[in-house]
Protein backbone atom coordinates (compact mmCIF):
# COMPACT_ATOMS: atom_id res chain seq x y z
CA UNK A 1 0.00 0.00 0.00
CA UNK A 2 2.70 2.24 0.98
CA UNK A 3 4.31 1.79 -2.34
CA UNK A 4 1.31 2.72 -4.27
CA UNK A 5 1.10 5.50 -2.64
CA UNK A 6 4.23 6.46 -3.13
CA UNK A 7 3.97 5.90 -6.81
CA UNK A 8 0.97 8.23 -7.21
CA UNK A 9 2.64 11.23 -5.20
CA UNK A 10 5.55 10.60 -7.41
CA UNK A 11 3.56 10.71 -10.17
CA UNK A 12 1.82 13.99 -9.50
CA UNK A 13 4.60 15.69 -9.02
CA UNK A 14 6.65 14.81 -11.94
CA UNK A 15 3.70 15.42 -13.97
CA UNK A 16 3.28 18.80 -12.77
CA UNK A 17 7.14 19.44 -12.61
CA UNK A 18 6.97 18.49 -16.24
CA UNK A 19 3.65 20.62 -17.95
CA UNK A 20 5.09 23.77 -15.86
CA UNK A 21 8.78 23.31 -16.85
CA UNK A 22 7.60 22.84 -20.88
CA UNK A 23 5.94 25.95 -20.65
CA UNK A 24 8.66 28.07 -19.29
CA UNK A 25 10.78 26.17 -21.67
CA UNK A 26 8.91 27.01 -24.84
CA UNK A 27 8.54 30.63 -23.33
CA UNK A 28 12.33 30.53 -23.90
CA UNK A 29 12.42 29.68 -27.16
CA UNK A 30 9.67 32.38 -28.04
CA UNK A 31 11.84 35.03 -25.96
CA UNK A 32 14.87 33.61 -28.22
CA UNK A 33 13.03 34.37 -31.28
CA UNK A 34 11.79 37.62 -30.00
CA UNK A 35 15.73 38.74 -29.13
CA UNK A 36 16.66 37.61 -32.56
CA UNK A 37 14.73 39.73 -34.69
CA UNK A 38 14.86 42.60 -32.34
CA UNK A 39 18.39 42.51 -32.20
CA UNK A 40 18.38 42.52 -36.32
CA UNK A 41 16.08 45.25 -36.07
CA UNK A 42 18.71 47.20 -33.91
CA UNK A 43 21.58 46.39 -36.26
CA UNK A 44 19.33 47.85 -39.01
CA UNK A 45 20.62 50.48 -40.96
CA UNK A 46 17.37 51.81 -42.28
CA UNK A 47 13.79 52.33 -41.37
CA UNK A 48 12.57 49.76 -43.61
CA UNK A 49 14.44 46.66 -42.17
CA UNK A 50 13.91 47.79 -38.45
CA UNK A 51 10.05 47.88 -39.23
CA UNK A 52 10.39 44.69 -40.73
CA UNK A 53 12.38 42.87 -38.17
CA UNK A 54 10.65 44.56 -35.32
CA UNK A 55 7.16 43.46 -36.93
CA UNK A 56 8.72 39.51 -37.07
CA UNK A 57 9.72 39.70 -33.01
CA UNK A 58 5.79 40.71 -32.17
CA UNK A 59 4.30 37.40 -32.61
CA UNK A 60 7.29 35.54 -30.23
CA UNK A 61 6.72 38.20 -27.66
CA UNK A 62 2.79 37.53 -28.11
CA UNK A 63 3.45 33.61 -27.81
CA UNK A 64 5.77 34.22 -24.95
CA UNK A 65 3.04 36.28 -22.85
CA UNK A 66 1.17 33.13 -23.00
CA UNK A 67 3.53 30.43 -22.16
CA UNK A 68 5.57 32.77 -19.28
CA UNK A 69 1.57 32.72 -17.68
CA UNK A 70 1.49 28.87 -17.90
CA UNK A 71 4.77 28.95 -16.28
CA UNK A 72 4.53 31.51 -13.53
CA UNK A 73 7.37 33.80 -14.27
CA UNK A 74 5.76 36.81 -13.54
CA UNK A 75 8.78 39.18 -13.38
CA UNK A 76 9.82 37.84 -17.22
CA UNK A 77 6.61 38.19 -18.06
CA UNK A 78 6.05 41.80 -17.08
CA UNK A 79 9.57 42.33 -18.62
CA UNK A 80 8.05 40.60 -22.15
CA UNK A 81 4.78 42.56 -21.68
CA UNK A 82 6.96 46.09 -21.38
CA UNK A 83 9.44 45.20 -24.20
CA UNK A 84 6.68 44.47 -26.69
CA UNK A 85 4.56 47.27 -25.97
CA UNK A 86 7.77 49.26 -27.30
CA UNK A 87 7.90 47.21 -30.60
CA UNK A 88 4.62 47.66 -31.19
CA UNK A 89 5.54 51.52 -30.86
CA UNK A 90 7.85 51.27 -34.19
CA UNK A 91 5.23 50.40 -36.44
CA UNK A 92 4.18 54.27 -35.96
CA UNK A 93 7.49 56.16 -35.98
CA UNK A 94 8.68 58.19 -39.14
CA UNK A 95 12.39 58.30 -38.29
CA UNK A 96 15.02 55.85 -38.10
CA UNK A 97 16.17 57.68 -34.99
CA UNK A 98 13.02 57.29 -32.69
CA UNK A 99 12.43 53.98 -33.97
CA UNK A 100 15.68 52.41 -33.16
CA UNK A 101 15.47 54.16 -29.97
CA UNK A 102 12.26 51.65 -29.15
CA UNK A 103 14.00 48.96 -30.50
CA UNK A 104 16.78 49.44 -28.13
CA UNK A 105 15.30 49.78 -24.90
CA UNK A 106 13.07 46.45 -26.12
CA UNK A 107 16.73 44.49 -26.81
CA UNK A 108 17.58 45.43 -23.21
CA UNK A 109 13.99 44.43 -21.85
CA UNK A 110 14.22 41.30 -23.71
CA UNK A 111 17.73 40.18 -22.19
CA UNK A 112 16.47 41.01 -19.03
CA UNK A 113 13.25 38.87 -19.26
CA UNK A 114 15.52 35.45 -20.78
CA UNK A 115 17.70 36.04 -17.62
CA UNK A 116 14.75 36.00 -14.68
CA UNK A 117 13.50 33.23 -16.55
CA UNK A 118 16.53 31.30 -16.45
CA UNK A 119 16.79 32.24 -12.80
CA UNK A 120 13.26 31.25 -12.11
CA UNK A 121 13.31 27.74 -13.50
CA UNK A 122 16.61 26.81 -11.86
CA UNK A 123 14.99 27.21 -8.37
CA UNK A 124 12.02 25.22 -9.63
CA UNK A 125 14.17 22.42 -10.81
CA UNK A 126 15.94 22.17 -7.76
CA UNK A 127 12.54 22.52 -5.62
CA UNK A 128 10.85 19.73 -7.41
CA UNK A 129 13.93 17.31 -6.79
CA UNK A 130 13.73 18.17 -2.89
CA UNK A 131 10.27 17.55 -3.21
CA UNK A 132 10.45 14.04 -4.94
CA UNK A 133 13.96 13.33 -2.88
CA UNK A 134 12.02 14.11 0.64
CA UNK A 135 8.72 11.84 -0.86
CA UNK A 136 10.93 8.64 -1.16
CA UNK A 137 13.10 9.18 1.84
CA UNK A 138 9.90 8.90 3.38
CA UNK A 139 9.20 5.66 1.82
CA UNK A 140 11.91 4.14 2.34
CA UNK A 141 12.39 3.28 -1.25
CA UNK A 142 16.05 3.80 -2.59
CA UNK A 143 15.07 2.41 -5.90
CA UNK A 144 11.98 4.43 -6.19
CA UNK A 145 14.45 7.42 -5.90
CA UNK A 146 17.15 6.30 -8.47
CA UNK A 147 14.55 5.99 -10.70
CA UNK A 148 13.19 9.52 -10.52
CA UNK A 149 16.63 11.30 -10.60
CA UNK A 150 17.32 9.36 -13.45
CA UNK A 151 13.84 10.78 -14.93
CA UNK A 152 14.51 14.18 -13.80
CA UNK A 153 17.67 13.99 -15.93
CA UNK A 154 15.78 12.74 -18.77
CA UNK A 155 14.01 15.88 -18.77
CA UNK A 156 17.23 18.59 -18.34
CA UNK A 157 18.58 16.59 -20.93
CA UNK A 158 15.42 16.76 -23.12
CA UNK A 159 15.70 20.63 -22.40
CA UNK A 160 19.09 20.92 -23.29
CA UNK A 161 18.18 19.01 -26.74
CA UNK A 162 15.21 21.69 -27.44
CA UNK A 163 17.66 24.38 -26.61
CA UNK A 164 20.45 23.61 -29.79
CA UNK A 165 17.27 22.59 -32.07
CA UNK A 166 15.58 26.24 -31.19
CA UNK A 167 19.48 27.25 -31.66
CA UNK A 168 19.78 25.32 -35.40
CA UNK A 169 16.55 26.82 -36.22
CA UNK A 170 17.57 30.40 -35.81
CA UNK A 171 20.65 29.87 -37.46
CA UNK A 172 18.15 28.65 -40.50
CA UNK A 173 16.07 31.23 -40.67
CA UNK A 174 19.03 33.96 -40.91
CA UNK A 175 19.98 31.60 -43.86
CA UNK A 176 16.71 31.84 -45.95
CA UNK A 177 16.62 35.18 -45.21
CA UNK A 178 19.94 36.13 -46.50
CA UNK A 179 19.06 33.72 -49.78
CA UNK A 180 15.98 35.74 -49.77
CA UNK A 181 17.32 39.03 -49.49
CA UNK A 182 20.21 38.16 -52.65
CA UNK A 183 17.68 37.12 -54.77
CA UNK A 184 15.96 40.23 -54.43
CA UNK A 185 19.34 42.34 -55.17
CA UNK A 186 19.74 39.99 -57.88
CA UNK A 187 16.42 40.53 -59.37
CA UNK A 188 16.86 44.57 -58.54
CA UNK A 189 20.12 44.70 -60.48
CA UNK A 190 19.17 43.06 -63.63
CA UNK A 191 16.00 45.04 -63.73
CA UNK A 192 18.06 48.47 -63.82
CA UNK A 193 20.81 47.12 -66.33
CA UNK A 194 17.64 46.20 -68.54
CA UNK A 195 16.48 49.84 -67.99
CA UNK A 196 19.72 51.75 -68.39
CA UNK A 197 20.08 48.97 -72.04
CA UNK A 198 16.77 50.42 -72.82
CA UNK A 199 17.87 53.95 -72.28
CA UNK A 200 21.17 53.65 -74.32
CA UNK A 201 18.89 51.76 -76.97
CA UNK A 202 16.36 54.79 -77.40
CA UNK A 203 19.75 57.20 -77.35
CA UNK A 204 21.43 55.25 -80.15
CA UNK A 205 18.18 55.46 -82.07
CA UNK A 206 17.78 59.01 -82.16
CA UNK A 207 20.89 59.69 -83.40
CA UNK A 208 19.99 57.43 -85.94
CA UNK A 209 22.22 54.37 -85.31
CA UNK A 210 20.50 50.72 -86.19
CA UNK A 211 22.68 48.86 -83.93
CA UNK A 212 21.67 48.26 -80.88
CA UNK A 213 22.58 47.19 -77.08
CA UNK A 214 21.02 43.08 -76.39
CA UNK A 215 18.81 42.82 -73.26
CA UNK A 216 20.25 41.17 -70.34
CA UNK A 217 18.41 37.68 -69.72
CA UNK A 218 21.13 35.52 -68.51
CA UNK A 219 20.14 33.16 -65.40
CA UNK A 220 22.36 34.15 -62.51
CA UNK A 221 21.17 31.64 -60.32
CA UNK A 222 25.04 30.55 -59.74
CA UNK A 223 25.39 33.83 -57.99
CA UNK A 224 23.18 33.40 -54.94
CA UNK A 225 26.41 30.99 -53.56
CA UNK A 226 28.06 34.62 -53.55
CA UNK A 227 28.06 36.97 -50.84
CA UNK A 228 26.12 40.41 -51.18
CA UNK A 229 29.42 42.04 -52.06
CA UNK A 230 30.31 39.56 -54.99
CA UNK A 231 27.16 40.14 -56.34
CA UNK A 232 26.90 43.94 -56.16
CA UNK A 233 30.65 43.62 -57.53
CA UNK A 234 29.43 41.25 -60.62
CA UNK A 235 26.66 43.99 -61.86
CA UNK A 236 28.71 46.78 -61.38
CA UNK A 237 31.73 45.12 -63.97
CA UNK A 238 28.34 44.39 -66.15
CA UNK A 239 27.23 48.42 -66.05
CA UNK A 240 30.69 49.08 -66.90
CA UNK A 241 30.99 46.38 -69.97
CA UNK A 242 27.83 47.90 -71.33
CA UNK A 243 28.09 51.52 -70.70
CA UNK A 244 31.52 50.75 -72.69
CA UNK A 245 30.08 49.50 -76.32
CA UNK A 246 27.18 52.11 -75.61
CA UNK A 247 29.92 54.39 -76.11
CA UNK A 248 31.72 52.69 -78.82
CA UNK A 249 28.63 52.38 -80.94
CA UNK A 250 27.61 56.20 -79.82
CA UNK A 251 30.68 57.36 -81.45
CA UNK A 252 30.04 55.44 -84.47
CA UNK A 253 26.71 58.13 -85.09
CA UNK A 254 26.67 60.47 -87.49
CA UNK A 255 24.79 63.92 -87.69
CA UNK A 256 23.83 64.46 -91.50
Amino acid sequence: MKKIYLFFLLFIVYSEFQGQNSACADADSNLIYAYSNVKDAYESNNIQHLKYYSDKSLKSFRDAKINLKKCGCNTAFELAYNAMELIEKVEKTTTYEDGRYFVKKAKEITQNSITELNKYTIPKNTESEKVVTTTEKAGNDLEALQQEKDKLEQQRLALKIKEEEILKKLDAQKSKELQLQKEILIKDHKATLNLNITTCNKVLKTYGSTSELPVYDKNDTALLSENVAGIKSYYLNITKDINTAYLEKLNLCKIN
